[in-house]
């Protein structure tokens, strides 16, 4: 599966997720498009996505706002998905680079409202102006020397992550301010299939039972620089600077508990999200 099937599919897993949650909350939210338009196919499901949701949400209002350096294809296709919308649901194309962006925004009435974005580009105009929604989320695609877990904390996004395919010169980032989100994501990457790059540049395969020694090691670098932290900290730690998973945290926290590397208060209970946990030192 190329990166970018695997962006779009991610991406419309989660709009499917977001778009319920974001309507009853606000009554309105705009979904964003921001891509070279080669694949017709996305923003077709996007509409379609949209006018689902909407027609069980009556009286909200949904913009699917498409932003596409231009493709004969899409105009006539995107069309086709718009007949039989209902009336929540309001599609605007536009030509142009995702750049743009902010004013495309503003034309669509997208200010003050949940935005979801998906971009093909880390153009820092394009994602300050994704995270300038309010509960903005954004999934990115960019070439593999694109830093883009920094690029989106720099455009505002209160929480972030990122993977490296192997299988591809690419990354795939998302932008969020909400934890649930940004694992439900992460499992939606890993769903692919999709092989990504551990902590230490090597090849991690997503399974059942993953490798858990990079991770471990990454966390008790994290333990010995900044000190006890708790499981929360450290769950998010995993989903945001690594390519693993909330869960995966979990099951390594408890092997290094099993083997002596790390100790937790309180000692008895579940190894829940308060549960502080503390690196042994050597020698100790």
């Amino acid at each position: 599966m190329s990166t970018e099937a695997v962006g779009h599919a991610a991406f419309l897993r989660h709009l499917d997720r977001w778009a319920p949650a974001a309507l009853r909350r606000a009554r309105r939210a705009t979904v964003v498009l921001g891509y070279d338009g080669s694949d017709p196919h996305l923003a077709e499901q996007t509409v379609r996505l949209a006018g689902g949701h909407a027609a069980r949400l009556r009286g909200c209002r949904l913009t699917v706002l498409v932003l596409a350096e231009g493709t004969a294809e899409l105009p006539a296709r995107l069309g086709a998905a718009e007949a039989g919308l209902p009336a929540e649901v309001a599609v605007h194309l536009m030509p142009g680079p995702p750049t743009r962006l902010p004013v495309a925004l503003r034309a669509a009435g997208a200010v003050g409202a949940p935005v979801l974005s998906y971009l093909e580009s880390d153009d820092p105009v394009a994602l300050t102006a994704a995270a300038a929604g309010r509960a903005a989320e954004a999934l990115v695609v960019a070439g593999a020397a694109a830093p883009l877990r920094t690029a989106l904390i720099d455009a505002g996004f209160a929480l972030a992550t990122e993977v490296e395919l192997i299988d591809a010169d690419r990354r795939i980032g998302f932008g969020t301010g909400s934890d649930r989100s940004l694992e439900e994501l992460k499992e939606s990457l890993w769903a692919s299939g999709s092989r990504f790059r551990d902590p230490y540049g090597d090849p991690l395969s997503p399974a059942e039972r993953t490798d858990p020694a990079p991770l471990g090691r990454a966390l008790l670098e994290e333990l010995s620089r900044y000190g006890p932290r708790t499981v929360t900290e450290l769950r998010r730690y995993a989903v945001t600077h690594t390519a693993y998973r909330a869960v995966d945290a979990v099951r390594v926290l408890s092997d290094l508990l099993d083997s002596g590397q790390v100790t937790r208060t309180p000692q008895e209970g579940r190894l829940g999200g308060d549960v502080l946990v503390t690196a042994v030192r050597s020698g100790a």
